[in-house]
């Protein structure tokens, strides 16, 4: 199997690019180059380093003549990301597996969201606003883009992915608090909820997609069962292997200080959606416990 990897060098890439890297596939790998390429030490892996925003850049590529059977593509953001990269590539590609995410449907329907619920339309503003209509824009333009080239799709929506690595600033913010102080602040009157994914978890499961009959043309979310942050925190003691002292603040005061919870605080502010899809297919679910530990471990030793 010949795989072309657009970005792989942080957290969920290179969770899966680990796993799929077991020289039973050809592997090449798209970025910009700010990162080396984990596990490549003796350049098995073919790296290609361009800016996939610009045309004329990927237009020089030494792509493989024969296509790839597989892309799969971490880092799309904006309007023409998937169409950039397979107008410069030659036919021949099987399956293009898009990493998207849970924002894009609608907020506030107050119902369960599965894979066939309406996207996000409104503009939010900022970052994540812009980020939001991105990836929907996106994942309308992979389906243009696979039926005119007779190619299959796959779109990968996660909620939170959580883990070793993890760059954004989730489960990180409870580890600093843990480590520096032994006690972690905690939203007393809090009643949101969040769905997590363990990252190996979500790895595997885009890993098994590859090719799979059953995952083309499809979507799926990624997302555990709702948590809160008293199931959260009592996770968290387990994970560090010791009960951390709470120190109780109200959501009022929390963001009336700026004070940087990662997880909806309020239930208006909560969305729920769909796993079954995926759990179907074969999603494996990590214990939160379990997963929090890894990631704990992982912070002590490599974390900032």
């Amino acid at each position: 199997m010949k795989i072309l990897i657009i970005g792989g060098t942080y957290f969920l890439g290179k969770a899966f690019l680990k796993l799929a890297d077991d020289g039973a596939r050809r592997i090449t790998v798209l970025n910009r180059g700010n990162r080396s390429v984990p596990g490549n030490e003796d350049g098995h892996v073919k790296v290609l380093l361009a800016d996939r925003t610009k045309p004329e850049e990927l237009g020089k590529l030494s792509w493989d003549p024969e296509g790839y059977d597989a892309i799969v593509d971490f880092c799309a953001y904006q309007a023409g990301d998937v169409k950039n990269i397979l107008e410069a590539l030659p036919r021949g590609i099987r399956q293009y597996v898009l990493i998207s995410t849970c924002d894009v449907y609608r907020r506030g329907s107050g119902g369960i969201l599965a894979e066939d619920a309406p996207f996000e339309t409104r503009d939010f503003g900022g970052e994540a606003g812009s980020y939001i209509l991105g990836k929907t824009a996106l994942e309308r333009e992979l389906l243009e883009c696979a039926s005119g080239r007779g190619m299959h799709y796959t779109v990968i929506r996660p909620a939170v992915i959580y883990g070793p690595d993890n760059y954004a600033p989730r489960e990180g913010i409870f580890f600093h608090w843990a480590r520096n102080a032994g006690q972690i602040l905690f939203p007393e009157n809090a009643d949101g909820s969040f769905q997590v994914t363990y990252v190996e978890d979500a790895a595997r499961f885009l890993l098994d997609c590859l090719l799979n009959e059953k995952a083309m043309d499809e979507a799926f979310n990624l997302c555990g069962e709702p948590i809160t942050y008293e199931d959260f925190a009592n996770a968290l003691d387990v994970a560090v292997g010791m009960p951390l002292q709470r120190i109780s603040i109200s959501v009022e005061d929390a963001m009336e200080r700026g004070i940087p919870f990662p997880f909806p605080l309020m239930k208006e502010e909560s969305e729920t959606y769909d796993g079954t899809k995926a759990v179907r297919q074969g999603l494996m679910t990590t214990p939160l416990e379990e997963g929090l530990q890894r990631a704990w471990e992982w912070f002590l030793s490599e974390g900032e």
